[in-house]
């Protein structure tokens, strides 16, 4: 950290007193009323009155029927998941899972709990190149993909950052081919997608869908998650299935695998006390994304992109590309990374060392599936169809591959809603040094 307190393009800067966090939970207070209601009350466990009055309140907000909520997003994407498989393929045996034997189509720029299910559930993860519009899975290259794997019948999209991806154009192409969508809505709870003319929440997308409560997302319960559906047999399935999958017998008997997926009643009260903020969380994010818009526009960079005749974020977490041009040499291992520093460039790492050095905390954009070690033998399916073995020592050119050059060249720059905009201006100091 000395050497970019001690580099003379970083003089008189001072790093914070109290660390910039990436994102943190913002509390209010009225997290702790309903929590010590439920202690008070002794309903501790997963049944109560705040797990009751959180799935009505978010069913509500996304405009679905049924919300169901459960221990984390993880579970819900894992339920959703599973919930599908046995909707095409049928009840899978104990020791199976209900997508045994087939691929699904995923989401490749994402953290890997949307993908993992498919794993869970003995499935495929056939990984779907990323678009540059917003970050998220390309309807091109999805429509590539069933050109290669007609038979698939299973889509799990994500939200990257809080930016619905193109739906309408996806939606589309799994109408066409008979195919289920899971959204994964973890990172995106409040963004609003146009849909025939209509604004929608995400969560209201899929056949299927997920919200997360993690503790640096936009609402949060230090953990939680929620299943979304218009379907009253769906949400009656994934509450079963979340209580150990426990019959009606006055003893307990099991038809079913189950799982300790329920939501506790205590992490419902933070939820519940976090809800009537949601809309200025957002507001607040929006304004860290326009700070940032701002105070870079004269650098070879630009913000995640969105289309605002589509889409409306919530823009929990601003990122940044830098130009192509701008990038001074960098490469990274499985676990470490070396980067040059040139005049008039720079690279993701060298302004995270850089925050770092200060108290800020960034961290690289999610490094896409298709590259980490579990999954490498999976299919990449780009535009231009397969996307593994394009590289050639007699024809130039490498093929396409936009996740793997957004994760090279982008990365998260702190987004807490508490940061201060002269903070922020200290930041947005910090990375214009980087490119001196």
């Amino acid at each position: 950290m000395n050497l970019f307190q001690n580099d003379p393009r970083f003089a008189g800067i001072e790093p914070f007193e109290r660390k910039v966090w990436l994102a943190s939970p913002t509390m209010h207070g009225d997290e702790q009323h309903w929590v010590d209601d439920a202690i008070r009350t002794n309903w501790v466990s997963t049944v109560g009155a705040n797990i009751n009055e959180v799935e009505r309140q978010v069913a509500a907000r996304v405009g679905v029927k049924y919300a169901v909520a459960l221990s984390c997003g993880t579970a819900a994407l894992h339920l959703a998941t599973k919930l599908a498989g046995e909707k095409l393929y049928g009840q899978a045996r104990p020791n199976q899972g209900t997508l045994q034997g087939h691929r699904v189509f995923c989401s490749d720029m994402t953290f890997d709990a949307s993908i993992n299910p498919v794993a869970y559930e003995d499935g495929e993860a056939v990984f779907i190149d990323t678009e540059p519009d917003t970050w998220n899975m390309d309807p091109v290259a999805l429509e590539r993909a069933f050109d290669l794997y007609p038979e698939v019948r299973l889509i799990i999209v994500a939200h990257l950052y809080g930016t619905p991806g193109k739906m309408e154009q996806i939606r589309r192409i799994a109408d066409a081919h008979g195919a289920l969508i899971v959204e994964d809505a973890a990172e995106s709870f409040g963004a609003k997608y146009r849909l025939n003319g209509e604004w929608v929440e995400t969560g209201t997308l899929g056949d299927y869908n997920c919200i997360s409560f993690n503790g640096n997302k936009i609402i949060t319960g230090s953990a939680g998650g929620m299943f979304l559906t218009n379907s009253r047999e769906d949400a009656e399935k994934v509450r079963k299935w979340s209580t150990q999958s426990r019959e009606a017998a006055p003893w307990y008997q099991h038809e079913e695998i189950g799982y300790n997926y329920r939501m506790s009643n205590i992490v419902a009260g933070v939820v519940r006390g976090q809800l009537p903020y949601l809309d200025e969380h957002i507001a607040q994010k929006k304004a860290i994304y326009e700070r940032y818009r701002a105070g870079l526009s004269d650098l070879p960079v630009r913000m995640n992109p969105f289309d605002p005749e589509t889409a409306q974020p919530n823009f929990w977490l601003s990122c940044m590309i830098i130009d192509a041009d701008a990038m001074a040499p960098s490469v990274r291992g499985e676990q470490d990374y070396l980067y040059q520093t040139v005049p008039g460039k720079s690279s993701p790492h060298e302004i995270l060392d850089a925050l770092a050095a200060f108290n800020a905390e960034g961290r690289p954009i999610w490094k896409p599936m298709h590259m980490q070690p579990i999954y490498r033998t999976h299919a990449f399916i780009t535009t231009e169809g397969n996307g593994r073995g394009r590289s050639n020592a007699y024809i130039a050119g490498a093929g396409i591959d936009v996740g793997a050059d957004i994760f090279r060249r982008g990365l998260c720059l702190p987004s807490d809603n508490k940061m201060t905009p002269e903070q922020q201006n200290v930041i947005i100091d910090i990375i214009h040094r980087c490119f001196q």
